[in-house]
């Protein structure tokens, strides 16, 4: 799909130019939100969607907002579908000190890896230790958010019953996660996704 161009930019001033709830809401970024609108956000899609706010493709960088514009990001079901990395600094260039970005990413057992066709990458429970400036391989990048919040594993529910028994225990330390993920369980009982927090 052809990328479309961003809205100029007057059409979404600093926060600090706005009064009210627009202030409100320009302070809190929901990016590729596609039907997921949330009010009181700045909803971003590359497809012009009912409640879609900014029309912008998220290959094509840098996005359409000032430095340390928004206090949260929210990136659920996006990072798997772009080169990551480069979309990471530039949402790191977004935030301010302080804000956080909520992530939600496909685990690299998820069937969900397979079924859709524009997944590029894949996830591990370690994989953002690489973006955080106390991490053994920060020197890879430029950038690096100060901390992890919380981070989870989340399961498959439906008909899978051993996956609610599983899904708490496996989430009690990150050690347990990177237990699961280095033996058999991890084959045995795919995950599906990856949640956690980044703190800038």
């Amino acid at each position: 799909m052809a990328a479309v161009s961003p809205p100029s930019s007057t059409s979404w001033p600093d926060a600090a130019a706005r009064t009210g709830a627009e202030a409100s809401a320009s302070r809190k970024l929901n990016l590729g939100c596609g039907t997921d609108i949330r009010p009181g956000w700045v909803n971003l899609d590359r497809a012009a969607l009912p409640g879609v706010d900014v029309v912008h493709d998220l290959d094509q960088l840098p996005l359409p907002f000032h430095d340390q514009q928004f206090d949260h990001v929210c990136a659920k079901d996006v990072l798997e579908h772009v080169d990551y990395p480069r979309l990471l600094r530039e949402i790191h260039r977004i935030l301010r000190v302080g804000g956080t970005l909520y992530v939600q990413v496909p685990h690299f057992t998820s069937v969900d890896n397979y079924i859709d066709p524009t997944h590029r990458q894949r996830f591990s429970i370690r994989t953002f230790d690489f973006f955080v400036g106390a991490g053994a391989r920060s020197y890879y990048f430029d950038f690096s958010f100060a901390a992890i919040g919380e981070r989870r594993l989340t399961f498959f529910r439906g008909p899978l019953l051993w996956d609610y028994l599983l899904e708490p225990v496996v989430n009690l330390h990150f050690k347990l996660q990177k237990y699961y993920e280095l033996t058999f369980l991890s084959r045995l009982f795919p995950a599906q996704n990856i949640a956690l927090t980044l703190v800038k």
